[in-house]
Order: C-alpha cells, then structure tokens, then sequence
C-alpha cells in the first residue's frame, strides 16, 4: 500500500522521520512531500534516506531543473497511485488552505487532486490551535470525511501550556492503520505457510509438476506478517522473492515439502496449505536420459504424502486451512475435501475462471468452513483474497479463546 506522507512548516516536522520509520514497519511504500516551509526544519535527504524514494518538495519541479510537462502533472499521477494522504505536522495554514481549497503548491494540490482518504495530524501554538478560525477549518475537514488526529496537551515548543503539540506518532500509525484496514490480529502466533508447486523427477532431464506460480501463498504469508504474525514460509520453487521478516524454507519435492512441514507444524498455532503439491510422483526415477522410442511409453506412478490429511488427524488446537483447485463441481467437492482431511476452512477456486486460474495476480474463491458457513468472495486481489482468508483465521482464533483453547 502506499502512502503519501506530507509534511509542513512547524518545528514538528523532525517528527515525520520517525513517522516514516514507524509506517515501514507497517511494510507500506511511504511518499513525502514537503511544503517550502518545512525545509527550513528538515532536509529532503532526510525523508530520502528513510523512505527510500524521491521527495517531492515543488509543483515544478526542481529549482535547478527547468519546468517540464511530467513535474507539472505528477501531483495527479501521485494523487492516483496513493491509497492514503497524511499530512503531519498539518500546521494552521495547511489546515486552512485545505478547507478553503486552496492550491498553491504540491501538498495542497495533491489534496484536491486525490480521491483517497485524508489524515491530518495538527500541531502549533495552543492560541492559534483554539483560534476561532482554526477550529472552523477543522469542522470544514471533518464534514468531509477528513480524519483528524486530535494533537497533544503539554508544554510547546514556543514555552506555553495547553493543546497544539502533535500527537504521539504511535497515535498517528494507528489513525492510519485503521484507515487502511491493517490489523495486528495474528500477533504473538506461528503461522506457517505453503506455496508453489513441487517438482517430481522423471529423469535428470524431464519432471511432473504444475502451473502453481506461488503467488497466492506469498501472498498469505506477506499479508500475515502484515498483522505482526511470526510466518514460516515452505516454497516450492517459484520466481517470487519472500516477504521481509518471513522466514523462507526453500523446497522442491513432496517429499521434502512433507518434512519440513512435519519438522515444523508442531510450533504452528495455523497452518495454511496453499501448495499445489504433486498428488503422485514417478514410481521410480531414471538416472540417465529417457530416450525416444517408437511407440507408446507407460510410466509408473505412486500416490506421494497427503500432507493436508496427516495434518488434519494431528490438529489438536491447530487452525489447519486448505486449498482445493477445482475445474467442475467446485461446492461438492470442497466439502468432501472439509470432511476428509479435517479442515477448519477449504478455500476453493474455479481455476477455468477468468482471473481466477494459476500465475493470476487475483483470485475468485469460495471460503468452506468446518461450521457450515459458505462464504463466496467477488475477484479481488490475491493480496485482498489473502486477508479475507485471515480475517476468518482471527475468528476461528477468537473462538477458541472464548473457549479457553490455547
């Protein structure tokens, strides 16, 4: 997700690097800009550094850079790549040009200019914070629909006492958590996670595998870190790079698929199977080439570990999620899949679908839970599918609390 951090003139400003720092631990791409003010507090290079992106600081570009069409117009571009603006400090003119509409220079454009929603985080002079004009803008901003973090009491930096210092930058994050929906519901628990497909050897030339991308089960595991999971990452080969903070088991067969995942589900409080693991593999593998023959050629096939099931017969307090790629029948054979493996929840797809089949960037699923509910998901985001996917985990969670499992 990304965010748009804009920081103006006030000796709040410093605040913002550790704003900054604190939202990439939320693993959110951070973009800020800076009025002319606030350059007079804090460097540019500064946020650059942190943030890893360029800051943007004129409508025009840079001073010594002659004007072009792509500055001119990068606030729009800006304005609809970003899922949030943030402005902190939001001083007293901020505040006011916003309400009135005022667009003079990239942050108050970017306002007008974004559909996304809006956090200001004020801080200033307790006298100019209740000034009677102050607290007009700041009933204009929130009539539409602009969240305000209320700012501090305490000393300021000008010597008086009373409201006007920012509020707290952990106040800040969680403003801007609960705008974007990030939870930290998985923290304090294990969850492990599979993904990709897996390789089974024919000979040292040829393999069976699958069309699984991974892509879905990095996304399970990038979401879960997200809502401050400790992630277990057991990946078939694929071309994806592991989230951050993710610890990342590399594997290529079922059967090493189904030893780590032994060696490793006993410290899992969820396990989620999203590999599209080999159902059989060659009965044996040849050590050289198979050459090309004539006729027709039979090759010998045994059933490989049924990891899901040897999982769901050890469960105990376990969350145990499992996937089932389907191509007809998709509701029949989900539920049977529940049953049999002893699941908590199946999370099954259509892959003939449209946006739904393998290497997709989104996904059409159908949630089947052990109680009996159903729940059909429209075509999302393999990401937004990810978290629909945990918000049901944090519920199974909940419950069992409520029942005193541990």
């Amino acid at each position: 997700m990304r965010v748009a951090l804009g920081v103006s003139g006030g000796v709040a400003a410093y605040k913002a690097a550790e704003l900054v720092r604190r939202l990439q631990q939320e693993k959110l791409d951070v973009q800020v800009v800076m009025t002319r003010g606030a350059q007079e507090f804090i460097t540019p290079l500064t946020f650059a550094a942190l943030a890893g992106n360029k800051v943007i600081t004129s409508l025009f570009g840079e001073k010594e850079a002659p004007a072009n069409v792509e500055s001119a117009v990068e606030h729009i571009a800006v304005a609809q790549r970003i899922d949030l603006l943030v402005v902190a400090p939001a001083t007293a003119d901020i505040l006011a040009k916003l309400a009135n509409g005022i667009a003079d220079d990239f942050l108050t454009t970017l306002y007008l200019a974004t559909k996304a929603p809006v956090i200001v985080a004020p801080a200033m002079n307790v006298n100019m914070w209740e000034h009677p004009a102050t607290q007009k803008n700041i009933e204009t901003l929130r009539a539409r629909a602009v969240h305000v973090v209320q700012p501090d009491e305490g000393y300021l930096a000008c010597g008086m006492v009373g409201p006007g210092r920012l509020a707290g930058t952990e106040a800040i994050a969680n403003a801007i958590c609960e705008t974007l929906g990030l939870r930290h519901d998985l923290e304090g628990l294990t969850v492990l996670v599979t993904a990709g497909p897996t390789v089974e050897d024919v000979d040292p030339v040829r393999v069976l595998t699958n069309r699984s991308s991974g892509k879905m089960g990095y996304a399970l595991a990038d979401a879960a870190a997200r809502r401050r999971a400790h992630v277990i990452l057991i990946s078939g080969p694929t071309e994806l790079h592991a989230p951050a903070e993710v610890d990342w088991l590399p594997v290529r067969s079922t059967e090493e698929m189904h030893r780590a995942v032994r060696e490793r589900a006993s410290a899992a409080d969820v396990v989620i199977m999203a590999a599209a693991v080999a159902d059989y593999r060659p009965a044996s593998a040849e050590s050289k080439k198979i050459k090309r023959g004539v006729g027709k050629m039979m090759l010998e096939l045994e059933p490989t570990a049924d990891i899901l099931a040897e999982l769901g017969r050890d469960k105990s307090a376990r969350i145990l999620v499992g996937f089932a790629a389907e191509t007809d029948h998709l509701a029949e054979n989900a539920r049977h899949k529940l049953a049999a493996k002893g699941a908590d929840i199946i999370v099954a797809n259509d892959v003939t679908q449209e946006g739904a089949g393998f290497d997709t960037d989104t996904n059409i699923v159908t949630l089947f839970s052990r109680n009996g509910r159903e729940t059909a998901l429209p075509k999302m985001s393999k990401f937004d599918v990810a978290n629909r996917i945990l918000d049901h985990v944090a519920g199974l969670r909940l419950a069992q609390l409520g029942k005193g499992v541990k």
